[in-house]
């Protein structure tokens, strides 16, 4: 079974959180920023995808949106995560995209995501390896 983490950074706060699910998934998972992925993302069996908020809560739209919507119809039965950070709101981007997600006939893992505010601390660090784990588990 091949697992992926692939996700966007701006500040770094989403990048630890993809590290720890990552190693929560076990050491065969890979990972990737978003800009770094060239694979196909059917040979995926389970993929977390991580994307903070930005703007007016929306998925970061230079590179994560274009590069989300270019898979979204490859992803239906497919088991997904998905997690990020927030510095503001309440996170009205996670509750879309999971909608976006179950529209799309994802088997979606976690139904309201993971979602920190800011950099993750000790707590948050721990919630993203278990979300690993319990994910590799699924």
């Amino acid at each position: 079974m091949k697992k992926a983490v692939i996700y966007w950074s701006g500040t770094g706060n989403t990048e630890v959180m993809a590290k720890e699910i990552a190693q929560g998934m076990g050491a065969d998972t890979e990972i990737f920023t978003v800009d770094a992925f060239h694979g196909n993302i059917s040979d995926y069996d389970k993929i977390a995808f991580g994307c903070p908020s930005m703007g007016d809560e929306v998925l970061e739209e230079a590179e994560f949106e274009p590069f989300f919507s270019s898979i979204e119809s490859k992803l239906s039965g497919k088991k997904v995560a998905l997690f990020g950070s927030y510095g503001w709101g309440d996170g009205q981007w996670m509750r879309d995209w999971c909608a976006r997600c179950e529209k799309a006939n994802v088997n979606l893992f976690n139904e309201e995501g993971l979602i920190l505010c800011g950099f993750p601390d000790a707590d948050g660090k721990t919630s993203c390896t278990k979300l690993g784990q319990d994910f590799a588990a699924y």
